[in-house]
């Protein structure tokens, strides 16, 4: 099994992201819709099986974070070894030749707007399509399960959820970093594995993973409105996730081993 280099990671990076900002508006639409979809799957079964034991973990808390994290790496296996365009590994993955000036500011906010906004449409799709038009969280314990979880997300103060948006973008970038040290699936899959199991097992917020708990909780009946998604979990979520991605991964390796 072939295994990169810590510099040799940012290399593969930064040739990553000259690829990304080549693609036309309709490939990267497209891309980032499915990469929603994708983390929506992930979401899906995540709550499926985490909450789907309450007679066991009501009295074991740890082992309902364990079991959730176990499965939310779905969504990031599919989206990185299928191939997609997810907004918060792109915070990351784009920072080192930008900074190397292989090309500007402005291609990156491009990409970052087009993806964040076609991943928001893959998640909303799925919510409504897949999963409440068939019922599929209808019964307990995971309807009551998807309520509590989304009234919990807006229910953090703002800064909270900004801090946990750091940490939920800066395992999930460290997750792309190790998926592209290995050239084979398998060492992708346990690379991409670890670190987003850690990040659910934590508690971390995820702006694109909230796109799909938040509003299939709000389906669901949780007393939640438009403006406390946005405000009080997406926004914070969403900057926290660029700091998390943008800074503590792609700039400071980029520091580390590609600053002339």
């Amino acid at each position: 099994m072939n295994t990169l280099s810590p510099s040799e990671i940012v290399i593969s990076a930064e040739k990553s992201a000259l690829q990304k900002i080549e693609f036309s508006t309709r490939k990267t639409v497209i891309l980032g819709i499915l990469a929603g979809i994708y983390i929506a799957m992930g979401g899906l079964l995540s709550l499926l099986i985490g909450s789907g034991f309450p007679e066991i973990t009501n009295n074991n808390p740890g082992l309902q974070k364990l079991l959730s994290g176990c499965m939310f790496p779905l969504g990031l296996i599919l989206v990185v070894i299928a191939g997609a365009e997810l907004f918060t590994g792109n915070n990351a993955i784009l920072i080192p030749g930008v900074l190397n000036d292989k090309y500007k500011w402005t291609a990156v906010w491009k990409n970052w707007v087009i993806v964040y906004f076609s991943n928001f449409i893959g998640a909303l799709f799925f919510v409504y399509v897949m999963v409440h038009s068939t019922g599929v969280v209808a019964s307990d314990p995971w309807h009551s399960a998807i309520k509590n979880i989304a009234v919990a997300k807006v229910s953090m103060s703002w800064i909270t959820v900004f801090l946990k948006g750091i940490g939920a973008n800066w395992l999930v970038c460290l997750a792309v970093w190790l998926g592209m040290s290995s050239s084979s699936t398998a060492g992708k899959f346990i690379g991409l594995w670890f670190p987003v199991m850690g990040f659910v097992a934590i508690g971390y917020e995820h702006s694109i993973a909230n796109m799909f708990f938040i509003p299939l909780g709000m389906l669901q009946g949780a007393d939640i409105s438009v403006y406390d998604f946005l405000v009080s979990n997406l926004i914070p979520a969403t900057l926290g996730n660029i700091i998390g991605g943008a800074l503590f991964v792609g700039s400071f390796y980029w520091y580390a081993y590609l600053k002339k």
